[in-house]
This record gives C-alpha cells, sequence and structure tokens, in this order.
C-alpha cells in the first residue's frame, strides 16, 4: 500500500523554493479553468508545466489535465485514460484533421498519495522532429517507453491555443473533468523548455525531484503562470497575463497540500474483502456510502504513524451509520468476520451514541452522541500511547490531550499494552460505515479541509487549517511534519 512519495519529506525540502497552495478539482462539481487564446508567440513550440496529485481511481471518465476547442476542429489534449490499454497512463494527443502527435505512456500512475510533476515540451522545427524535440518529463526525467508513439512533421502546429483553452476539463465533452490537486501550472508559448527548467534533484538527495521558482521564465503572448494563491481567483495568472475564468471552483478548493508539503488524504487503494461501498470525493478527503446499502466500507488515511503526537478532525454530515478512530490498517485488512475480531488486532473507535471500542471490547456511552454536521476531533499521541476524542471543540471524558504519559481523561487506555504497536507498527486514522443499511458521510480534515472553516487554526508549525486548535505539541498529519518529529 503506498504512503508517501519519499521526496515528498520536510529534510529534502527544508530551505528550497516552496509552493505554498494547490488547487482541489473534485469532478463530482464539473469543475474547471478557461480562457480564449489570441495569436500564439509560436503555433510550433510550446511547454507546460505542472505537478499533479491524483484523487479518484477506476472510474469510466478520463481525467483531462487540459484541452483546447473540441473533437471536431484542430485540438490539443492531455489526459488520464481509462480504457484497458491505457488505464492510469497519460495520454498526449495533437489532433489537425488526423494525430499528428500522441503519446501514450507505458508507465501507469494509481500512487494517491504521490505528487508528480509533469512537463510537456513541444518543438517541430527540426528536420524530423522526435523523441529529442518532442519531450515528456516525469519527476525530473524524461519519459522513453510509450505504447504508442507518434511524432508530428516539421513545422506542424501543436494546437495549444486553438479557441479556448480549458484547465481540468475537456472541451469535447461534460464528464471528463479531472479529480485531485493540480499546483504550479504553468504554460510556456513559445518555448521548448525541459524539466530542468521548472525543479530540480535534491543535492542530498539525488533522487529526489523538487519545485524550481518558475517566475524568471519567458512565458510569451498567451502563457500563464496558476500559482493558486487567491483564493477568490484561482485563475489568477501570476504571469500578469489574462486570468482563466473559473467553474465550479470556491474559496474552498484552494488548498495547502502541496509538491513541498504533502498532506494525508484517504487511500483509494486500500481495500478489504468486504469494504466494497462507497465513493471518495474532494480529493480524497470525502468517503460517502448510500443509505441504500447495507454493505460495511472503510476510508484508512494515507498516511500512518509510529511516533509523534498528531491531531485531526472529521466532520460528519450524515451520521446515521458512522465510525471513526485509529487503528492498524495492516490487521483490519485480513479480517473477514466480526470488526476487531483477532486477539492481536489494535483500533479503536468511536459510535455514534458516545460509544468507545478499544481493541475490539465496547464501553458503555461515556461521551455525548454525535448528530449531524458534528466535527469530531483526535488527538493522538504515539510517544505515550494514547489518544483523545472530542467533539465540536470539547473534549470528552474531561479529557487532556496535554496530560503525556499520565493520561488524563485517555480514551485509549489499553493502547500500551498492545506489543505490535511498540516494535513500530504504524498507526492509522480511519473512517467506517457500519454494516447496516444507512447513510453515512465522512469529511476528513488532516489539515487540508474539504469543508468551509469559520475559523482557521494552524499547528504550532503553523501547519494545515482546523477548525478547532489542536493541542499543544500536537501537529497536522503532513510530510513537513512528519519530518520534524521522526513520526
Amino acid at each position: 500500500m503506498p504512503l508517501i512519495l519519499p521526496g515528498n519529506v520536510a529534510s529534502a525540502t527544508a530551505g528550497a523554493y516552496e509552493i505554498a497552495n494547490s488547487c482541489r478539482f473534485n469532478d463530482g462539481d464539473s469543475p474547471s479553468l478557461e480562457k480564449t487564446s489570441g495569436t500564439p508567440t509560436s503555433g510550433v513550440k510550446g511547454t507546460f508545466s505542472f505537478w499533479f496529485k491524483r484523487g479518484e481511481l477506476g472510474t469510466s471518465a478520463t481525467k483531462y489535465f487540459i484541452s483546447t476547442n473540441d473533437v471536431s476542429t484542430p485540438y490539443f489534449q492531455m489526459y488520464i485514460g481509462t480504457a484497458s490499454a491505457q488505464q492510469d497512463s497519460i495520454r498526449i494527443q495533437v489532433f489537425t484533421g488526423g494525430t499528428t502527435t500522441e503519446l501514450i505512456t507505458s508507465r501507469k500512475f494509481r500512487d494517491p498519495a504521490a505528487w508528480y510533476h509533469l512537463v510537456f515540451s513541444y518543438d517541430s522545427t527540426p528536420s524530423t522532429p522526435s523523441s529529442s524535440s518532442i519531450r515528456l518529463f516525469i519527476n525530473g526525467v524524461q519519459e522513453t517507453a510509450f505504447s504508442t508513439e507518434t511524432y508530428p512533421s516539421q513545422n506542424a502546429g501543436h494546437n495549444f491555443e486553438d479557441g479556448n483553452i480549458m484547465v481540468g476539463a475537456a472541451n469535447s465533452g461534460p464528464e471528463n473533468f479531472f479529480d485531485g490537486y493540480l499546483a504550479e501550472f504553468v504554460y510556456c508559448d513559445g518555448q521548448a523548455y525541459a524539466a530542468s527548467d521548472f525543479g530540480e534533484f535534491d543535492s542530498d538527495s539525488p533522487t529526489i525531484w523538487k519545485p524550481k521558482d518558475v517566475s524568471g521564465l519567458t512565458f510569451g503572448t498567451n502563457g500563464f503562470y496558476l500559482d493558486f494563491e487567491a483564493s477568490d481567483n484561482l485563475g489568477n495568472d501570476a504571469n500578469g497575463g489574462t486570468d482563466l475564468g473559473e467553474t465550479n471552483l470556491a474559496a474552498v478548493d484552494q488548498c495547502t497540500d502541496t509538491p513541498t508539503n504533502n498532506f494525508a488524504t484517504l487511500n483509494p487503494l486500500w481495500r478489504s474483502s468486504f469494504d466494497n461501498d462507497g465513493t471518495y470525493s474532494e480529493g480524497n478527503c470525502q468517503r460517502s456510502f448510500t443509505s441504500a446499502n447495507s454493505d460495511r466500507g472503510y476510508g484508512f488515511s494515507t498516511m500512518g504513524v509510529t511516533a509523534g503526537k498528531y491531531y485531526w478532525e472529521i466532520k460528519i454530515p450524515t451520521v446515521a451509520r458512522t465510525k471513526c478512530g485509529v487503528g492498524d490498517a495492516t490487521k483490519i485488512a485480513s479480517f473477514t468476520g466480526a470488526f476487531y475480531s483477532e486477539s492481536t488486532s489494535y483500533g479503536m473507535e468511536v459510535g455514534t451514541d458516545g460509544s468507545i471500542s478499544e481493541n475490539g471490547t465496547t464501553t458503555d456511552p461515556f461521551a455525548s452522541s454525535l448528530s449531524d454536521d458534528d466535527i469530531v476531533m483526535f488527538a493522538l499521541d504515539m510517544d505515550n500511547h494514547r489518544c483523545w476524542y472530542g467533539i465540536n471543540g470539547t473534549w470528552q471524558d474531561s479529557g487532556d490531550p496535554t496530560s503525556g504519559a499520565t493520561g488524563t481523561g485517555d480514551i485509549t487506555t489499553e493502547i500500551s499494552d498492545q506489543t505490535h504497536i511498540n516494535t513500530g507498527e504504524f498507526i492509522f486514522p480511519f473512517v467506517y460505515k457500519v454494516s447496516t443499511s444507512g447513510q453515512g458521510d465522512f469529511q476528513c480534515n488532516f489539515g487540508n479541509p474539504p469543508f468551509t472553516l469559520s475559523s482557521a487554526v494552524n499547528d504550532a508549525n503553523g501547519y494545515g487549517n482546523f477548525e478547532y486548535a489542536p493541542p499543544s505539541g500536537f501537529l497536522a498529519l503532513c510530510t513537513k511534519n512528519l519530518g520534524s518529529d521522526g513520526g
């Protein structure tokens, strides 16, 4: 089960160029950014560069990064494919009355916990355009293995700017919206740049690719630079050109989950033998189950911890059949029967009636029951093997997450007895819809909220945005914090 791309850790980005924001595209909202292009600086040279982190996986609709015009006219398009031959591959097409350029990667891009950097550089001026002039780079390395590889004739147009240029959607149809996060989205009109113009390998860790400041590049007449730093204008061109118009994007879609500080989300790759219900949305920060289906289902975070202190919030819009907590995903994944039935398993879950289940033993309710739209707070102390649970700003059972080893009001009093935790196994936040017909919804905020906050409180390191203040010493679940305390 993939967790985090090794390159996205604090040690590799300390003192380096930082990307402050990304934009979350939730395909169910039909989001896009769009503008009409003028006469280009060059119709035969151009470069796109952007970072992406995938959201929903395994759908029937292609996920477009960018497109121009529609299928009845000359167009350019770049997307993640869904057809069997190109499932999870990146496909790039330039079409002018016939396909003049087409690249479909042999490699698949299926890790929803990782940020990828893509550069597509087009230059058809050589007498025989080839992979030396039409280049695709992923994380600083040129792709050379393609299931389809077609190059244009000399001086063939790239169609990057024919009609409207649309980010995150297809001009050709209503269902092909990108799902996930985009950051540092750049188009340089008239320039055939290499990946090294947008990023660099870390000097101390030469396999780690990280971003560079792009503001000094030449953008040309129709070029643009989307840094997503204006929440009220996500289509703002930071290079000073014409902004892109926004459709179905809002301030809450501005995120701090970026290539230089990767936040936890729920992991759509995690499956067990009975987990076959529910959908992921909002950049994998939301898990929803319909009222008509009685199947159970889980959602585990992409990041697990063995040490450190962490805080997160879960908003529950529909509370009827929901539970949430922390546990060992590798043990729960092997279950075929009752939840937490194995003696070697570990977990703590909170029920809608305020009951607590610790390692398979359920106590009578001692906390307030949950209601629709409540925000559940968790404070996990892996150094002292304790956890606290709160509702809407109040810690339950007179809990005090800062009490450390004394564990005042701690919920998981049995956690220190679990031998396998002490040997360094990973513990993950999770959500759970029980196996009874009823709806359940979870909106998980690991510091990158999928819902609007009435307040926005950071942790002590300045990371994350929460409705309620994290207890002293408890941090957002992101790579900057993982690198800072060894968790």
